[in-house]
């Protein structure tokens, strides 16, 4: 069954309403009567669809994107394909908020689950879906459209929103709150851990910091285990993406359009900025930092404490602050430990 998806879209709109409203300014003639379906990325984006180009380490999904029209800044324009209304704005991550949130205008707004009858403690929306076995302990909030498969476990104070999809023989912890997700089978979610609230999106400028809508989910694949107080932000537009098997300790932070592949290890106070890209069976230490908009290859490993500031190859092992390959960063800590041996020994013979 396909899923109905979290968030009503409004529209379509014209070029010439989004131009309006954004205060883009388009290049070149063109027909404004037409007519725009919805925001997708530049690599998803379709005829009917609008992108923005914001950051140049996407120039080449740019000059190949089959948007209608794009969002860019002037310095970039030209670089567009021909296809392609560029629509010019030196704040072109601005403009593309003003049109997410002309396209989803509710997606802006915290939700709320609603419409709850309570009795004996526990609520569950009359709506809500629970196959046989389900177990929903007291003070646990089921909202409406919600399937919750069989055999799960939802403990005390736990707060499932709108229509999530939580699958089979899954545990969620007293406490946790879980929105915008689709969850798969065997997952384990521990005490107080957040999935599918706001990304931390906002379009910086002099007038003030514009809060960009959240329009994507969580996608949590089978076997999965996420510890205590950890947060996991939905997409912006694509969705953020747990892969099968992959294990993340407590108070680790996942932002928005992160994609972690399959049995990757997450140990605990681990920030991974939006939209970086972990592949298959990466092991990352304990308070470690990852920038966003990078790739981390298979089977990489970070060691705790560093800081990863740029795409790592396969098979790699790094630490350090910031982050280095791990042979490099221990020549250098020798050759630092030896420099300051001998200065201490000079200082010592010269006293």
């Amino acid at each position: 069954m396909q899923h109905p998806g979290f968030i009503k879209k409004a529209g379509p709109f014209s070029v010439a309403e989004i131009v309006a409203t954004s205060g883009a300014v388009p290049v070149g003639d063109h027909d404004l009567s037409i007519e725009i379906e919805d925001i997708r990325p530049l690599s998803d984006a379709q005829q009917g669809h609008i992108a923005f180009l914001d950051n140049p380490k996407y120039l080449d999904q740019f000059a190949c994107t089959a948007a209608a029209a794009c969002f860019s800044a002037p310095k970039y324009s030209d670089r567009g394909p021909k296809g392609t209304l560029i629509l010019e704005s030196p704040e072109p991550y601005r403009c593309f908020a003003t049109a997410l949130s002309l396209f989803y205008p509710d997606a802006g707004h915290p939700t709320q689950v609603v419409g709850l009858d309570f009795q004996d403690g526990i609520s569950v929306h009359p709506s809500a879906v629970l196959e046989d076995n389900v177990r929903v302990e007291p003070g646990a909030i089921i909202g409406p459209e919600v399937h919750i498969g069989q055999g799960t476990t939802i403990a005390a104070g736990a707060v499932i929103g709108y229509r999530v999809y939580i699958g089979r023989d899954c545990f969620i912890g007293a406490n946790a709150n879980i929105t915008y997700s689709l969850i798969g089978d065997g997952v384990i979610i521990h005490s107080g851990a957040s999935l599918g609230q706001d990304g931390f999106g906002f379009a910086m400028g002099r007038q003030g910091h514009l809060k960009v809508p959240q329009i994507g989910r969580v996608i949590i694949q089978n076997d999965v285990e996420i510890g205590a107080n950890t947060t996991i932000d939905r997409g912006a537009l694509n969705d953020t993406i747990i892969g099968e098997g992959t294990k993340i300790d407590n108070l680790a932070q996942i932002g928005h359009n992160v994609i972690i592949g399959r049995h990757c290890i997450i140990v605990a106070q681990v920030g991974i900025s939006g939209s970086t890209e972990l592949a298959d069976f990466v092991v990352v230490g304990g308070k470690v930092g990852i920038a966003g908009h990078l790739h981390l290859g298979t089977g990489v490993q970070i060691a705790a404490g560093s800081m990863v500031n740029s795409s790592i190859s396969p098979g790699q092992r790094w630490a350090g602050y910031p982050a280095k390959p791990l042979k490099q960063f221990a020549r250098e800590l020798v050759i630092l430990n030896r420099l300051t041996a001998q200065k201490a020994a000079k200082t010592d013979k010269d006293g």
